[in-house]
């Protein structure tokens, strides 16, 4: 039965400055050999700003960046990107495996509380990443806080959140992902970003890879740059599926 090693980059943001963020990723992922997925926080190239589209790297130049350490890896890479598309701005989450298949997942709930949703096209289409024998949905930030956008329809056995959560509402980041874990019996991870950002916004990071019973695999340090890592079991997530099928008794429902 597969596992899956998997790696978060909890690290600091240059502010509208591509080129500075990938080198510095570049560093990090230089050394990190034997992972299967890693994992990048949210507008990984300039950091969370709402302009963030006029500074950003294209898309076809960040996929390549991505597939350039996933091919030398041998593992798949992602994070979210902002992009101007044809139809919008969007907060895109990109991931990118060896062979240079790439998953796109467009941000669906965009945070108010700071204008996204004024310059942001929000997704509508709720995307499964399959790697390594691992079903994967892929959110970004604020998406945690909608537990039906999250709901595991039996379609996943790890949810990956990318973010730039702020610190003064880090509890209700470790809450909510400890509580998507437990109530979706999936494993979760929360990769977070750290540092302080021009519009003062300071980010605490506080990224977590959790159990499908909400119990803490890895956790990183407050307001420290790290790497996270933790090895997922497939085998162990069916065998607690099986002794405890909650799942079996969860609510029909459809989206609009």
């Amino acid at each position: 039965m597969p596992t899956l090693n998997l790696s978060l980059l909890q690290q600091p943001l240059r502010w509208h400055d591509g080129p500075a963020n990938l080198a510095h990723f570049d560093g990090l992922l230089a050394g990190l050999h034997g992972q299967d997925l890693i994992l990048l926080p949210e507008m990984f190239t300039t950091g969370f700003a709402m302009d963030a589209s006029r500074h950003a790297l294209a898309e076809e130049e960040v996929i390549d960046w991505l597939h350039d350490h996933a091919q030398r890896l041998q593992a798949m890479i992602g994070g979210s990107v902002a992009l101007a598309t044809e139809t919008g701005t969007v907060n895109r989450f990109l991931l990118v495996d060896p062979h240079r298949r790439v998953h796109r997942y467009d941000k669906r709930h965009l945070f108010r509380m700071a204008g996204e949703h004024q310059f942001y096209r929000p997704g509508a289409e709720r995307v499964i990443v399959e790697w390594k024998g691992f079903r994967i949905l892929p959110q970004i930030c604020y998406d945690l806080r909608f537990p039906v956008w999250c709901r595991n329809r039996n379609d996943y056995d790890l949810a990956l959140f990318v973010a730039n959560w702020p610190a003064p509402r880090a509890h209700h980041w470790t809450a909510l992902l400890t509580a998507r874990a437990i109530e979706n019996q999936a494993f979760v991870a929360g990769c977070n970003r750290v540092g302080q950002d021009p519009n003062g916004l300071s980010y605490s990071g506080n990224s977590l890879i959790l159990s499908p019973q909400g119990e803490l695999l890895a956790k990183a340090g407050d307001h420290q740059a790290a790497v996270l890592q933790a090895s997922l079991s497939l085998a162990e997530l069916r065998d607690y599926r099986e002794r405890f099928p909650a799942w079996m008794d969860a609510d029909d429902f459809r989206l609009e």
